[in-house]
């Protein structure tokens, strides 16, 4: 039994240290049930990716747990999962985890020990400071800390982001819904998601696909840019058609053509910041769950605000332009002032 165990970690560490494909080749020799028993050790994103390679090994969970972590869902804490080593159990001393650290490859790579059960449910974590600092004779259970902060695989980036702001530890232990230790997430690996998303968001802002990049093709960058161009254009042809209503209007007073850019310039400002605060909540999961009445309604009174205070000096600004000796300067002040109000509102 003890003989079977060895073998199958040693197996274990061999795949770990191959690329997928040459992962599958590795095992594709070997008995199926030993295959299967070498991925259920792995964690569930990595031994997808084996298994998709092994046309002959047909890999199946032995339990639902096991089953449900198969595929590693994209945008989930699972899809940027590292295997774990450094595994201890809590009767284990403080010498053979030091005497495991001494001797072990492995201990290069390890910025915690972790301390689970033989169901492996995660127990503990154990700073390598503390366990230098503890009586060699100590339990492991003795220096760990209990119940440490966990991620799950199946919980969102964003919500791991959110959750990894205000703890910045340089590594997070993963467990799958039933509390068993499946592997880690390194703390840059988020913060690296976290800064994609959030230099994707100037691209969302004029139509640019978060997933482009600088090396994508041209054809590709084509599909993901266009549509947003072509709905651009739409609203373009929406707001000359508006013009062009009041076009007798236009040509008797124009002044009023002369402030055209200016609402429109300030319409789109206000529009670009809503949108960005509002990407930026939806980056980091600040709106999930929530209902957008209350951000419609922020945003519509900061557009008034907005439009209140900068329609004032446009108004005043009309007013000089117009000529203050012109009767019809005062109203077309106030057609600017509620103009630009209005304009805000709807923008925000």
């Amino acid at each position: 039994m003890a003989e079977a165990k060895s073998k199958v970690a040693h197996l274990v560490r061999e795949v770990r240290a191959r690329v997928p494909l040459d992962a599958a080749a590795f095992l594709a020799p070997l008995d199926a049930r030993l295959v299967r028993e070498v991925l259920a050790k792995l964690p569930a994103a990595q031994a997808a990716m084996i298994a998709e390679h092994m046309q002959e090994v047909e890999y199946e969970a032995e339990d639902e747990a096991a089953a449900s972590l198969a595929v590693a869902v994209p945008g989930t804490v699972g899809e940027i999962l590292e295997p774990v080593t450094g595994i201890m159990r809590p009767q284990q001393l403080v010498r053979d985890a030091l005497s495991w650290l001494a001797t072990s490859e492995e201990a290069k790579d390890i910025t915690y020990l972790y301390v689970a059960d033989e169901d492996n449910q995660l127990q503990g974590l154990i700073v390598i400071r503390d366990l230098i600092r503890a009586q060699p004779e100590q339990t492991l259970d003795e220096v760990m800390f209990h119940a440490p902060f966990r991620l799950r695989t199946t919980m969102p980036i964003n919500q791991a982001i959110e959750a990894a702001v205000h703890r910045h530890y340089p590594v997070y232990p993963t467990c799958d819904e039933h509390g068993r230790l499946v592997g880690i997430v390194r703390g840059f690996r988020l913060f690296e998601r976290q800064a994609i998303q959030i230099t994707a968001q100037s691209g969302k802002m004029v139509g640019v696909d978060e997933g482009e990049r600088v090396d994508t093709p041209v054809l590709s960058s084509l599909k993901m840019r266009h549509p947003w161009l072509q709905l651009n254009l739409l609203t373009a042809f929406v707001a000359a058609a508006v013009v062009s209503m009041f076009e007798s209007t236009i040509a008797q007073v124009v002044a009023l053509a002369a402030f055209l850019p200016v609402l429109a310039g300030q319409a789109g400002n206000t529009g670009s910041q809503a949108q960005a605060i509002t990407l930026r909540g939806l980056t980091l999961g600040h709106l999930k769950g929530k209902s957008p009445l209350p951000l419609l309604r922020k945003e519509a009174g900061l557009g008034a605000l907005n439009g209140l205070l900068t329609g004032l000096v446009a108004a005043g600004a009309m007013w000089l332009f117009a000529g203050t000796a012109d009767p019809a300067a005062p109203k077309l002040a106030l057609v600017v002032l509620i103009a630009m109000v209005g304009s805000c509102v709807a923008s925000g």
